[in-house]
């Protein structure tokens, strides 16, 4: 009674009966449970709650409102918000402490919706859901064709906005007021500013109804007003219909974003109002609305001078042209502002896609106006004939819409090799998983924070906090003086790194101290609020590569780990026909992106031990740095790992200081202290994959055959070593899926004062990869040769070969390249680009440990050294171990598999557990168990055998129960140490992907992409799946979308999820075609399996690959029209986001295709 709240509301000394009567009726037929009205009544009061730190008040009315706002300004409060969802500190954070909280949902005029002859007048306080509803039921008699043509498209518009949680609980006027007061690139300003749009406000005493143009232009308004509701006007035609011929209202909204259907703020948001007549005389435009805005302004605006110059003109190309000159000085991006020119293209785009189609065809024009909408156009070539609406980008199916999974099964293991459900994916998708941050704070728990330098070089004098400002909460500051022990916060074989600067900090994004306060939230404020006196005087910091190589500032390779140089390059380069000197890549970083940030909770535990549970990749290294910093031996430390909210190699090395800090605040004020690290301090601090410059020079034959390449490269390994000593070796595997004839190098790591980067899912290889594919198609381009017939050297032997032909039947590559041709002929503003591509990928094992334990009732406890990360580690070890106690041969070994449990990992109680990286672990781990159950096997299996002499037949808890009751040991525990033939091996794989990119905008669009992957014998083909999906789109993230900015300092300015864009369900393939392939047995390797993790990531550069081509196509098109760039030598950058597309495809695209039309 009391979880449902249905007691909420009786009344001290009510009788029985009357609390009885309040309760909703009960059937025992219906399930449902009915709300009492008595209560959806109550929900609609507010409340007011007031205590010694804060206030909240819930007015019902407007008066009430008033009265609070004027006691405020009677006691001067300044420390009020208003708020209704409050969705709007998701972008700007609160950094400060409010002590006030006036919440307006229940004052009626703010949630009215009203409609009338006139328009329709929307609440502030009402959702963003709620209003797309009421202007798509906007059907109301008394609306016109041309206002209900409006209301939907502004609803349509309105879908792309955020998501659609957040749209149910976000407002309109709140997203409105955002643009007012603090500039918010708003879709739903830009939209309402083209039809009209008025806004009701009411300032102190004074209400007022003003334009929106108006309300945005004015100085942010203070936090005395209040905006109550928004006007939306119906449109209707305002000239005579029969005196003007045809007539019609046009009205096209539009959006640039890296996400098609939202989740992304816009890069360029416009809509525009038209009404347009036809006569004999041609198309007129009577007048229009023009606007456009998030392009880097303060607010939206309307195109004044433009929509003046165009109304009451005759269109034709020579007008629209005229037009668009205007535009150029009319949309102007503020100083500062990121891609100016592309988003400047983009406002000429937008406006050229409107107008254009009525100048196409005016012969046929008059069958559009039957349809009520400028996409009804016959166009001819302007849309392909295909297209409805060039920059429409729900042309395509926003969703995944068709995908093939093909695996081969095999018995010959079972359970191994079945594609079972992933351990514990019910409990993470129910939230049930328990990760570090779900672990219970214990009492009296602190939490902390760190404080991070903004400066790459320079001498630490002091940390304050500013002036006035509240430090609620804060307990203590820690600091490199606070460190008993070693100044360490990471460790690796290579050399380690300082938990915090001591006087001097080597880059922006380094620890100098942590925050120790009451909550997460006090610590994270006091955090932002401190203030670091620095001294830079005579202190010059590195900041790329160049100067690094010039100032000899390297980390040292040990021998054993750089390749060596393959044949002789000066002999190659004599013996080529043509050659290329000197050509340049930059590849840039990549954030992990994992869910859960760095976290860790440390528990002070008796006899000066240390508890840390921790989300970490590297237990066993974890713990070392902590005894370490604390200057305590080994066994005074337990760090706990259960499982990772993911990690990509993130949470190796990068988790460690976290672990650390929290171990030595709770050493030192013997108190738990936790630390879940906010997204922007996390992005700050990870450093995340190596960014790269190589300088390469490449001999070849007239018909593609490669005879020399030298690769210089300079690695970014940012302040500390980390693990970059290992990229020479893994780069140089990804480059051998090619011959290369001669192969010469010089890789030099480079010390630099940045964050230190370290390792990223496929660290090296992936760069590899790109690397070779970006040579191939560079000598393609000069020689004008198919990339894909003529690519260097002949395939690998093993599967490779049979892979790359097999891929080309399955996926009909042949046959989709002919009609890819046939449709760039024939669309002007799409073009389509196809690449295939194969990896060769090396992985090698590591030294894992496992212990594997039988109870009494015959259920099975495993422990290993690999951790879960969402990989799938735990499934397949648990498949393992039912298979590999199954040799047992009892009855009931058919249900092994439920009876597995493996558990959390804890470095007292497996030891030698290693790091879970490199995507061998999860084999690693099943080998380790293997051994532990060959270990029971033996056991037992003389056990059992005396038993079915005296009891025939056994079952496996009777086995279990005698076996525990006659002291066998149950228990077993292996170090699995691969030897020299199964330490490494090679893999193989082939992807081809199809893309199509709009000219106007840069926005690509996967339409395919077919995989085949030699998983060997995989160990669950589901949970292998899984993994080449995933790896396969984060790297679509890396060659596409991931942009990683820093400042000119080295500092990360990627404020989270807002500007940095991961793959999403709308930016991966259209149709995603996988199988794996069961490449037979392989004696060496555990049951004949091959890693899955992060080979298929390399895949990904077929995606660039395929834009490369497509932009090719733009770029010969674009020089027909004039011009004397080169169509097929130019640099694709990584990522190639939406502005770098455009850019090679011609920011004047536009221009100069009218000009050319003009001139022909």
């Amino acid at each position: 009674m009391e979880d449902l709240g249905l007691n909420s509301f009786w009344r001290k000394g009510e009788c029985d009966e009357v609390k009885l009567r309040r309760l909703p009726p009960y059937s025992h037929g219906n399930g449902t449970c009915v709300f009492p009205e008595f209560l959806k009544n109550k929900t609609k009061a507010g409340f007011n709650m007031e205590s010694e730190a804060c206030y909240w008040y819930s007015p019902v009315s407007l008066q009430q409102l008033q009265r609070l706002l004027q006691m405020d300004d009677e006691n001067n409060e300044t420390s009020r918000k208003i708020v209704v969802s409050n969705t709007g500190m998701g972008y700007y954070k609160e950094l400060i402490r409010f002590n006030k909280y006036i919440d307006l949902r229940y004052i009626p005029e703010l949630s009215i919706i009203k409609k009338d002859h006139t328009g329709t007048e929307i609440g502030a306080a009402v959702t963003i859901s709620k209003a797309i509803e009421t202007l798509k039921e906007a059907n109301e008699p008394q609306f016109s064709q041309e206002g209900k043509l409006v209301f939907k498209k502004l609803a349509d518009h309105m879908e792309k906005i955020a998501s659609g949680f957040l749209r149910n609980s976000a407002i309109i006027g709140g997203n409105l007021m955002m643009a007012q007061r603090k500039h918010f690139p708003s879709d739903i300003a830009t939209i309402l500013l083209s039809v009209d749009a008025m806004v009701d406000i009411l300032t102190d005493q004074r209400h007022e109804s003003i334009m929106l143009e108006e309300f945005l232009g004015r100085p942010p308004l203070d936090s005395k007003s209040v905006l109550l509701a928004i006007k939306i006007p119906c449109w209707r035609l305002s000239v005579d219909i029969s005196s003007q011929g045809y007539t019609k209202l046009l009205f096209e909204t539009y959006r640039a974003a890296p996400r098609p259907i939202g989740n992304a703020l816009p890069y360029m948001n416009s809509a525009f109002l038209a009404e347009v007549s036809l006569s004999r005389a041609g198309i007129m435009l009577n007048h229009c609305r023009l606007t456009f805005g998030a392009y880097g302004t303060k607010h939206a605006i309307r195109a004044r001078n433009v929509e003046e110059f165009l109304s009451a003109k005759f269109l034709n190309t020579s007008v629209l042209y005229e037009a668009i000159k205007i535009l150029e000085i009319t949309v102007v991006p503020e100083d500062g502002t990121s891609h100016p020119a592309y988003q400047l293209s983009l406002a000429i785009g937008f406006l050229f896609d409107f107008l254009y189609p009525l100048l196409e065809n005016p012969s046929e024009i008059s069958s559009f106006w039957s349809d009520g909408d400028n996409k009804a156009l016959p166009f001819s070539d302007f849309k392909g004939k295909q297209d409805s609406n060039q920059l429409d980008q729900t042309k395509f199916s926003t969703l995944l819409s068709s995908a093939k999974q093909v695996v081969q099964l095999s018995e010959e293991y079972n359970p191994v090799g079945e594609p079972i459900k992933k351990v514990g994916a019910t409990l993470q998708a129910s939230g049930e998983a328990v990760y570090v941050d779900d672990i219970p704070s214990p009492s009296n728990c602190l939490h902390g924070a760190f404080i991070y330098s903004t400066e790459p070089l320079a001498w630490v004098k002091d940390i304050e906090f500013k002036p006035g400002s509240s430090l609620d909460g804060v307990i203590k500051l820690i600091s490199s003086k606070d460190i008993p022990g070693e100044n360490i916060g990471a460790q690796t074989m290579f050399g380690s790194e300082p938990l915090y600067a001591d006087e001097l900090t080597e880059c922006a994004g380094q620890r100098i101290a942590l925050v120790v306060a009451d909550t997460q939230r006090n610590a994270d404020m006091a955090a932002n609020l401190a203030v670091i006196d620095y001294d830079k005087e005579n202190l010059d910091p590195i900041l790329s590569v160049e100067e690094a190589f010039e100032r000899c500032s390297f980390f040292e390779v040990p021998s054993s780990l750089y390749p060596e140089q393959v044949g002789d390059f000066y002999k190659g380069m004599a013996e080529a026909d043509h050659q290329i000197h000197s050509a340049e890549i930059k590849l840039g970083s990549q954030y992990y992106f994992y869910m859960e940030t760095q976290a860790a909770l440390a528990v002070p535990d008796e006899d000066n031990c240390m508890i840390v549970y921790s989300s970490t990749q590297w237990p066993e290294l974890t713990h070392g740095t902590i005894a370490k910093c604390l200057g305590v031996p080994g066994h005074n430390v337990r760090v706990i790992t259960r499982r990772v909210g993911g990690g990509f190699g993130g949470k190796a090395v990068k988790a460690m200081p976290v672990s650390t800090a929290c171990a030595l605040a709770a050493y030192k004020l013997q108190r738990p202290v936790r630390m879940y690290v906010n997204r922007q301090t996390d992005m700050i601090m990870a450093g995340g994959r190596h960014p790269m410059k190589i300088t390469y020079s490449v001999g070849f034959k007239g018909n593609g055959k490669i005879t020399a390449l030298r690769l210089d490269i300079l690695i970014d390994a940012g302040i500390s070593v980390d693990i970059s000593p290992l990229l020479p070796n893994h780069m140089f595997g990804s480059l051998r899926k090619y011959n290369w004839g001669a192969l010469a190098f010089d890789i030099k790591v480079c010390k630099t004062n940045r964050p230190s980067r370290s390792s990223m899912r496929a660290p090296g290889e992936v760069q590899g990869s790109f690397i070779a594919e970006a040579i191939i198609e560079n000598v393609a381009s000069i020689l004008s040769l198919d990339v894909d017939s003529n690519s260097a050297g002949e395939p690998l032997e093993y599967t490779l070969p049979s892979i790359w032909n097999k891929l080309g039947t399955s996926s009909s590559f042949y046959h989709r390249v002919e009609i890819l041709k046939q449709f760039n002929r024939c669309n002007k503003w799409r073009k389509r680009g196809i690449s295939r591509v194969p990896i060769v990928h090396e992985v090698t094992l590591k030294a894992t440990s496992g212990k594997v334990s039988i109870l009494y009732d015959g259920s099975i406890v495993v422990e290993v050294g690999g951790i879960e990360l969402g990989q799938g580690l735990w499934t397949k070890v648990k498949q393992m171990t039912a298979y590999a106690l199954s040799l047992i041969q009892c009855g009931g070994i058919d249900e092994l598999l439920e009876k597995v449990r493996v558990i959390q990992t804890d470095t007292l109680s497996l030891i030698q557990g290693g790091s879970t990286s490199g995507s061998t672990t999860s084999e690693s781990s099943c080998e380790a168990v293997r051994r532990c159950c060959d270990i029971l096997v033996e056991r037992l299996t003389a056990f059992k055998e005396r038993l079915v002499e005296q009891m025939g037949s056994i079952k496996w808890e009777t086995l279990i129960l005698q076996a525990y009751n006659s002291s066998v040991n149950l228990s077993a525990i292996s170090l699995y140490v691969p030897d020299i033939s199964s330490l490494s091996y090679l893999n193989y794989g082939a992807a081809v992907s199809e893309v199509e990119i709009d000219v106007l905008t840069g926005q690509t669009t996967i339409l395919q992409t077919d995989i085949i992957y030699d998983c060997g014998q995989s160990l669950n083909p589901a949970v292998d799946l899984g993994q080449i999906e995933g790896a396969f789109v984060q790297g679509i993230g890396f060659f596409m979308l991931e942009e990683y900015p820093t400042n000119s300092k080295g500092l990360v300015t990627a404020e989270g999820t807002w500007t940095y864009k991961i793959p999403t369900v709308d930016t991966i393939p259209k149709q995603f075609n996988v199988e794996i392939l069961n490449s037979g047995h392989h004696k060496h390797r555990v049951l004949s399996s091959k890693a899955s993790g992060e080979p298929p990531l390399t895949l990904a550069v077929s995606v660039h690959c395929a834009i490369r081509a497509a932009i090719k196509e733009a770029r010969e098109q674009l020089h027909s029209w004039g011009g004397d760039e080169s169509s097929s030598t130019f640099k694709l950058e990584v990522p190639a986001i939406m502005p770098v597309v455009k850019e090679l495809c011609g920011l004047d695209s536009v221009q100069r295709f009218l000009q050319w039309t003009i001139g022909s």
